[in-house]
């Protein structure tokens, strides 16, 4: 499935440096599945994880900004080599500023995708701002991107690959599968 062509967001795409991902909602479908013990599980898509890892290989950083602290985002993030991972609480810019100052990065470098009100205050600063199309109303009229693929469902794969074929790394990246 390919994304509708927009210059402009292929042309803040293509200054990503780091980008970061909020985790209920966008690198799951945002359901909370608890077992008998009152055991929290959440589902990740392998795709996405793939295309995470994939444009690290084209050498974008990669992060997570969740207000939920969970096990499982640890985890998940280990699996996924994300170095930058933050859990707990709703403010989410005290930690975006706190790791562009250790990157030195600029705020126009930063791709973020959320889906939820909490995620404003990032999403209005991102130079590339991405929202899921199940995201809340009051985020989707804020945003650069809306991916065409649901939270949980292949928008953080589709996002990402957007990233290198702005960058020119697709090919290059996908050339060991493709040849």
């Amino acid at each position: 499935m390919s994304i509708p062509v927009d210059v402009a967001n292929l042309e803040r795409a293509a200054k990503v440096k780091l980008f970061i991902f909020d985790v209920d909602g966008v690198l799951t479908d945002g359901g909370l599945h608890y077992g008998a013990e009152g055991e929290a599980f959440k589902t990740f898509n392998v795709q996405d994880g793939l295309g995470i890892k994939l444009l690290q290989e084209s050498g974008v950083l990669t992060g997570i900004i969740s207000a939920r602290r969970s096990p499982q985002v640890a985890a998940r993030a280990r699996d996924l080599a994300i170095e930058f991972v933050h859990q707990g609480g709703h403010d989410k810019l005290t930690p975006f500023k706190a790791l562009l100052d250790q990157l030195n990065l600029t705020e126009e470098q930063v791709a973020f995708i959320g889906d939820d009100v909490v995620d404003i205050p990032i999403l209005s600063r991102a130079g590339f701002a991405v929202a899921v199309p199940n995201a809340r109303p009051e985020v989707l009229s804020r945003v650069h991107h809306v991916t065409e693929h649901r939270g949980g469902h292949g928008a953080v794969r589709e996002i990402c690959e957007f990233v290198m074929r702005a960058q020119g790394s697709y090919d290059r990246v996908m050339a060991q599968f493709l040849g």
